[in-house]
């Protein structure tokens, strides 16, 4: 028997109140999973988004066909954020398309598994770092020249940076380093007015998981949680909306978890 739940990105239950209303926004790997709830979160509460992903053409189209039912305008990129040229050209075609950035959420990840160091291809560590971590450097510093005081830099860290898992070591090591690369840039603009937080995920169920990891891991994710069970996608929308609204105006250099009770201190 199949265990697995469909991922819910809050398609047929997020209700917006225009708490974005006006905003424009970038959303990395928005085509899919938190990215792809986030986006709809987004838009129902009235932000234009412009979403970048790899190369999923179909989810992405799905995820604009949300975007736009909701009266919003979306852009889509596709490109590998591994190239720092692509992730100037990112913010470069929001401040085109949608007039200006508010709110960057760095979401895009790669992860994989492997169960030895010796396993990890020197190739795959580098490109883990540069999707990670290194283009979320690129895209901030494209970004900041753009935006005005209250706007917010959402970048999704993991409760791995709490709780390295092993036989994730290069995707956990980046994760560790988005929280403390966050905290640092919280406290760099903030004389700027600009917001920068990180949300801390625990077990998501989203397109990754099965893609990325054995198949016996898989039929028991997230059951090690208090809550004994994964999370949704639509579960992260609210605190990553939060976070770009006006009614965060205080909350600037946090790491906020969403683990399903496992505690990041």
């Amino acid at each position: 028997m199949d265990r697995r739940p469909r991922p819910d990105h809050g398609e047929d239950t997020y209700r917006g109140s225009a708490r974005l209303e006006g905003k424009r926004a970038v959303i990395t790997g928005g085509d899919s999973g938190i990215g792809k709830a986030v986006a709809i979160a987004f838009a129902r509460e009235g932000a234009d988004v412009l979403i970048s992903y790899l190369c999923e053409d179909e989810d992405a189209k799905d995820t604009a066909r949300l975007v736009e039912a909701a009266g919003r305008r979306c852009v889509l990129v596709p490109g590998d954020l591994a190239d720092k040229a692509h992730c100037r050209a990112i913010i470069d075609r929001a401040v085109e398309d949608l007039g200006g950035i508010d709110i960057l959420v760095n979401n895009a990840a790669q992860q994989m598994t492997y169960e030895t160091l010796e396993d990890i291809p020197d190739e795959e560590w580098e490109r883990t770092f540069a999707v990670n971590i290194t283009a979320m450097f690129h895209l901030c510093k494209a970004a900041v020249p753009h935006m005005k005081p209250g706007s917010s830099i959402i970048n999704t860290s993991s409760v791995n940076s709490e709780k390295p898992r092993p036989t994730l070591l290069a995707y956990a090591t980046t994760k560790g380093a988005i929280a403390n690369f966050s905290a640092g840039l919280a406290q760099l603009l903030g004389e700027k007015g600009i917001r920068v937080n990180s949300v801390a995920p625990g077990p998501i169920w989203t397109p990754l998981i099965p893609s990325t990891m054995p198949a016996e891991e898989v039929r028991s994710f997230g059951e090690d949680t208090p809550l004994k069970r994964a999370g949704q996608p639509k579960e992260l929308a609210g605190i990553y909306v939060l976070l770009a609204s006006d009614e965060g105006s205080y909350m600037s250099g946090g790491r906020y978890a969403v683990t399903g009770g496992a505690p990041i201190l």
